[in-house]
Formats: structure tokens, sequence, C-alpha cells
């Protein structure tokens, strides 16, 4: 299979690289220093297209492939990992306005989400429902022309500084079948944001709870049919699994790209680090682990693009492995600069508070390796 970037791709590759640079890190340390969110780069980054990556031209996105936008957001997060990542969801949320979104809805927001002159979270997350997310407690109930949402969600990436949320609430029974999904103006009345919480990383997006307290939606801000909100959630996930796995590899990236150049200029016993064999051997092992983690990554993009039966599959392997990689190169990188790379005049720390996250957001790990490990096992099931 081959994964070599078309002419298209690297034009893509290069406008969203000559973005990280100009945009995102020279700026990236400051906002991780003073917790701010850069919602005027993130226009920026609309204006481009980085908005809209995936979703469909009629709202104005570029229709990209999943291949396509890991290849962007790859560039991206090498400039700033944590806004990336908000960029990767307020995509998911684009995309699942765009995709289910009734025509009078998408009218009135798709466009603005897809520049980024409205931005979005995606409200899944409760204090009781984390990795269980079919068990989630937030209520939708129907009255007259509208529905009723009650409950609360955790752990929103922009919450308070959004304008569209994306909510998965309970409209029927226990379990997947009962949940349904709405967008929601997240300046209606009845919903309130907790305190911005404070966090290892990821400090460029604000992270709140999100109270609703009988929230009044129109019927009509109902994304697909009701009990359709988990099967929507889960395809929204495997796109969301690739884009933080995608993040973890320009992080790591960037941070072997760092440690190679740290390596060259250092002297220690009168030689430069880098003509030291041990070094050079560890920095090959990162390399070679970074390479096999971005092709997994490329894989589980095109099986995704494909609809391949076994994409959920490929999509929890890549995001259970590139996290993993992306955090161990990161934390491998520091350790080559010593105790610089363990003070913030080095980007080094932050790059490794910042992949940590990954390995838990998105379904843990530990659940990627259930999702795998059930595909594994089924009956009858064939080679991957």
């Amino acid at each position: 299979m081959n994964f070599e970037p078309n002419d298209d791709q690297i034009a893509f590759i290069d406008m969203a690289r000559s973005f990280a640079q100009k945009e995102l890190a020279p700026h990236a340390a400051e906002w991780d220093r003073d917790a701010h969110f850069p919602v005027d780069v993130i226009k920026k980054a609309g204006e481009l297209g980085f908005c809209s990556l995936y979703a469909p031209e009629s709202v104005g996105g570029l229709g990209l492939s999943r291949l396509d936008a890991s290849l962007i957001f790859e560039q991206l997060s090498m400039g700033c990992t944590s806004t990336t990542a908000y960029l990767t969801i307020h995509n998911m949320v684009t995309w699942m306005l765009a995709s289910h979104a009734r025509p009078e809805v998408i009218e009135r927001w798709g466009a603005a989400l897809a520049t980024g002159e409205l931005l979005g979270s995606y409200c899944l997350t409760e204090p009781g429902a984390g990795s269980d997310a079919a068990s989630l407690k937030t209520t939708a109930r129907r009255d007259g022309a509208d529905y009723v949402l009650s409950g609360s969600k955790m752990f929103i990436s922009g919450a308070g500084s959004t304008d569209i949320l994306v909510v998965m609430a309970r409209t029927g029974g226990e379990g997947a079948g009962g949940v349904s999904a709405f967008a929601v103006d997240a300046a209606t009345a009845g919903i309130s944001y907790g305190r911005k919480e404070e966090k290892m990383g990821w400090n460029s997006q604000p992270t709140r709870m999100v109270t609703f307290e009988n929230v009044r939606v129109p019927a009509d801000h109902l994304l697909g049919r009701e009990g359709e909100g988990f099967r929507i959630a889960m395809k929204g996930l495997d796109g969301g699994r690739i884009n933080i796995a995608t993040c973890s590899i320009g992080t790591a990236q960037r941070a072997l790209d760092e440690a190679r150049d740290y390596l060259r200029e250092r002297k220690q016993f009168g030689r430069a680090l880098a003509e030291f064999q041990a070094l050079q051997f560890r920095l090959a092992d990162m390399a070679t682990e970074l390479v096999a983690a971005r092709q997994l990554v490329r894989l589980a993009a095109t099986k995704l693009d494909a609809g391949h039966p076994d994409a959920p599959t490929y999509c929890a392997m890549a995001k259970r492995f590139a996290t993993d990689i992306g955090f161990k190169v990161c934390d491998e990188a520091l350790q080559l600069f010593g105790g610089n790379g363990y003070i913030k005049e080095y980007p080094m720390e932050r790059f490794v508070r910042d992949t940590r996250v990954h390995r838990i957001l998105e379904g843990t790990n530990e659940i990627m390796r259930l999702i795998i490990a059930r595909r594994v096992l089924a009956d009858g099931a064939g080679e991957l």
C-alpha cells in the first residue's frame, strides 16, 4: 500500500506546515503558560479550511478524506499540540452537524462552523459515564415542539468559549439504543459552565463542566433520529481516534527533531552528543517506532475512508499504539535534553504534558485494547 502523498496532499501539507510555523509555534509556550484560548488564530485557521477539513463542500467544508485530514493535523500539531487538538474536536462537531442535522439547522450554523466564525464543543463524557458512554444519564424529554435537556457533562473542551454544543442525551431506555444527539446553542437559557479546570496540559483550550437545567431545545435540532445518537457518537470517535493519534505523531516528530538538533549542538567530554553511539541508538529507536505508528495511523485512516468493516478496530489500534509511542518518544526526547528538558525554556516538558492525555481521551487505551481483543476473539474472525 502506497502512502506517498500526491500533489494535492503535498500542497495541503506545505500550507499546514507554514501555518504551524508562523501562527502556532511562536506562541504555543505563551498560550500554555497563560492558559489562553487563541480564538483569533483558530479563526485564521478556519479561513484556510482547517475548521472543516472533512465536512461536506455543501456547507463550505473541504470535503477531504480522513487520510488527508491526518496529514494536515500532523503538521499543525508540530506547532501547538493543544490548539490542534481543539481544532480536531471542532472539525468533528462541524462534520456531525453537517452530516446529520436538519436542513434548516445546517443553513443556520453549518457555514459559520465551517469557517470558524462559530466554534463548537462536543458533549459526551459525564461524571459517571466516561469509558461507559452508553450509560450516560443526561436526559432529553420531549415537551411539545421542544426537547428539555437536564444533566451534566464534564471535561468538555472549549466549553464556555464556544458557540455550538453537540450534546448526547438519553431520550429512551437504558443502553446505547436510548441515546440521541442534539445541536444546541451554547448560550441557551439553563446552560451553565463550571470553573476552568487546572490541567497538566492542553492549557491553550479551556475545559469545563457543562450543566443543563431544563434547557429547551427545538425538536428540529435533533441530529438524525431518536436513538441514533450513540451510533453517531461512535462514528465520530473512530475519526477522533485517528485525529488524536495524529496529534501524538506530529508532536513526537517535533520532539524528535528538537532532540536531534540538540544532540548536534551540545558538547560533552569534548564531543558533540550526536557522536555518542548510545545516543544514536536511542534516536534510531525513536525514529523507527514513530514511523511504525505513523503508518498504522494512515492505514486506519484509509480503512475508515473506504468504509471497511474492520475500520473501528484499526482506529482503536492506531489510537492505542500511536498515543503510547508518541508519549514515549516525547519522554525519550526530554531525557536526551537532560536537565534542560525539564525546564520551560525548552518545549520538551510541554510536549510530554500535552501528549499524556492522548492516552486517556477518545476512549482510554485500555478500552482500545478491549475493542481490539473482541475483534480478535470473535467467532469466525478472519485475518485483520
